[in-house]
């Protein structure tokens, strides 16, 4: 994953403080808050040859790739369906590698999003959600990344597509375009269009990018994307920042919270999720089970 990416040189000199929550989400939280949380980690790949005698056994074949990463996550950032549009049996081939309470998240294609700017799509959404609809009970929340260059003046397009989504579509939209957080007018209208529209809001921690930390929520919900940087030693103070943020919110009453570990290099995602996970537990009160390494 490139977003973001700024020289290994420049990492010591950016300031990786979260910043305080937006008004909006205490606001959120309050109005909606819940008893217990359910949280779910995971990559945006399970394709990586590179974790063979790492978190896959020696010798495992491409084919029982995603069988194993399954025994480690519960969830999959899907980036799969953003680059080529997903069919029927493709879909129910993952889906009978994976146990009942794992999720996909898929990302819509990039047809719609980047080449159709989410404009005259319906013909490529109804394929789009055939295809998806048979992950059934595996089906997590729909992943829309707008074109980059879409910003406050895409506001009603965004908008009419969102409101055209089915009901039983859980949705959570990224934002790229800087106008998004340079402008609170255009940022308060659209978390108001996302609030309505029971739209999800996603954070994505990149190095180069520290804008898109808003730190806002549209719903009791959260989506995560965290980009470290090859192990560097602010992925760990980054980390256990996260894990305090999630606890607070945790302690207000979030619903979910789906946490995707992303690296430059996606070589080293195993390695932060195993340090996460114990410290999630520890400080969370979570049970997660902890990824078991072969060696």
């Amino acid at each position: 994953m490139d977003f973001g990416k700024v020289d290994s040189a420049e990492l010591d000199k950016i300031d990786f403080t979260l910043p305080p929550d937006h008004p909006g989400t205490i606001q959120v939280l309050k109005k909606y808050k819940a008893k217990s949380t359910e949280v779910y980690i995971g990559c945006a790949k399970w394709g990586r040859p590179d974790w063979v005698g790492k978190i896959y056994p020696p010798k495992t074949k491409q084919a029982d790739f995603l069988n194993h990463y399954a025994k480690h996550f519960n969830c999959i950032e899907l980036n799969a369906t953003f680059y080529r549009m997903p069919t029927k049996s493709q879909i129910k081939t993952w889906k009978d590698k994976v146990g009942p309470d794992f999720k996909f998240c898929p990302k819509f294609v990039d047809q719609i999003t980047h080449i159709k700017r989410l404009k005259d799509t319906k013909e490529l959404v109804d394929r789009f959600l055939e295809a998806i609809y048979e992950f059934r009970e595996n089906l997590g929340p729909l992943f829309l990344m707008p074109h980059p260059q879409m910003g406050p003046k895409s506001l009603e397009v965004q908008q009419a597509f969102i409101e055209s989504m089915p009901k039983d579509i859980q949705l959570f939209a990224e934002q790229r375009h800087k106008d998004w957080y340079g402008k609170s007018e255009a940022f308060d209208s659209l978390f108001a269009m996302m609030e309505k529209s029971k739209t999800g809001s996603i954070i994505t921690d990149a190095s180069g990018r520290r804008d898109c930390v808003h730190m806002r929520l549209s719903t009791p919900e959260v989506f995560i994307r965290f980009v470290g940087n090859g192990l560097h030693p602010t992925d760990y103070t980054r980390i256990d920042n996260w894990i305090q943020r999630m606890k607070s919110w945790m302690e207000q009453g979030i619903h979910k919270i789906y946490f995707f570990m992303h690296q430059h290099e996606e070589l080293h995602s195993p390695e932060l999720c195993r340090y996460m996970i114990p410290e999630i537990n520890k400080h969370c009160g979570t049970a997660i089970p902890e990824i078991k390494f072969v060696a």
